[in-house]
């Protein structure tokens, strides 16, 4: 017998030939809409078993890759810097062991003690950002460290050009100008909508099309053997 441990599927790869490590961050302390993001991480692993690991469209299957899961860091609810610094911790870990550490939220702001754990090894890293919302507050409520103000909270690390935005659209005023100056933002558009009824073999191009910009950045970016990338992704930006 075996112990009952729930696994994202196809993550069960033994730890010592692991390249990547994945990790929960059940943490949601600074939502302000509906909490319960930190039960998050727990859910993808529970219906991740709904998918198949093989892809027809890459011809890759999950299996293929060597991918550890470490399952979900106990963090502290009533310390929002002290849950980071746990996060970062663990991301330290992983990559002083020669791997990538592969983050499940959890709120967007769990995304800045990845960074942090990253930028200390790579200060030339850039972010690849996917989202419905800029998340450039300075502050929000008076909090720094929110949600609504995580990848301001990275540009204060990376600087200017290092931030890549995709799928915007959402954000107040002062946060897009912002952008403007300091990110590569790309917002949401309806370009292809009135494809949407065509055939298949019709908006395939235009699927591909919409999403070669975000590729294309990505290829040219880790060109570069020194660099790294962050690509952080929140399901808001697939939504209506």
């Amino acid at each position: 017998m075996k112990q009952n441990i729930e696994t994202f599927i196809g993550c069960d790869c033994e730890y010592e030939k692991a390249e990547i490590v994945l990790f929960g961050a059940p943490f949601d302390s600074t939502t302000s809409y509906r909490p319960g993001a930190r039960f998050g991480s727990s859910a993808m692993r529970h219906e991740s078993f709904g998918l198949e690991t093989y892809s027809p469209y890459q011809d890759k299957d999950l299996t293929d890759c060597f991918v550890f899961d470490s399952g979900d860091l106990e963090l502290c609810f009533g310390n929002t810097e002290d849950a980071l610094s746990d996060i970062e911790q663990h991301a330290d870990q992983i990559m002083e062991e020669g791997k990538m550490p592969l983050l499940l939220g959890g709120e967007h702001l769990v995304t800045l003690a990845n960074v942090r754990a990253v930028y200390k090894r790579f200060p030339e890293m850039h972010i690849i950002h996917f989202d419905a919302h800029t998340d450039l507050r300075e502050d929000y409520l008076g909090a720094k460290l929110s949600h609504a103000c995580v990848i301001r909270r990275c540009h204060d690390m990376l600087g200017d050009g290092r931030i890549h935005q995709f799928c915007i659209r959402s954000g107040e005023r002062e946060e897009f100008a912002f952008a403007k100056e300091h990110t590569d933002l790309h917002p949401f558009d309806f370009e292809g909508l009135e494809h949407t009824t065509c055939d298949w073999a019709e908006i395939a191009p235009l699927k591909i099309s919409a999403i070669r910009i975000s590729i294309s950045c990505i290829v040219s970016l880790s060109s570069t053997p020194s660099r790294r990338i962050s690509i952080s992704f929140r399901y808001f930006f697939s939504m209506p």
